[in-house]
């Protein structure tokens, strides 16, 4: 039997739509550009887009939460 628990997948949006981080927002998160960005995903190494409408994308909070949590920390 499967747990009740639902993992988010990097390409499934949450139910609430004030949760999606468009790119200027995940810019900012993240330090990184929009070409790094789209590099990055192209390699495996950031998390997929969700289509929202036919030119817009957009990505989870949880996921970039992840993906943030998951990168490697620097002592300054």
């Amino acid at each position: 039997m499967e747990s009740s628990s639902i993992q988010l997948t990097q390409a499934q949006p949450s139910g609430d739509p004030s949760d999606i981080q468009r790119l200027p927002l995940v810019r900012r998160r993240t330090g990184l550009g929009r070409s790094t960005i789209y590099r990055l995903m192209s390699n495996g190494n950031f998390p997929r887009a969700v289509q929202l409408t036919p030119r817009a994308v957009g990505w989870p909070k949880a996921v970039i939460d992840a993906w943030l949590e998951a990168r490697p920390k620097t002592a300054h």
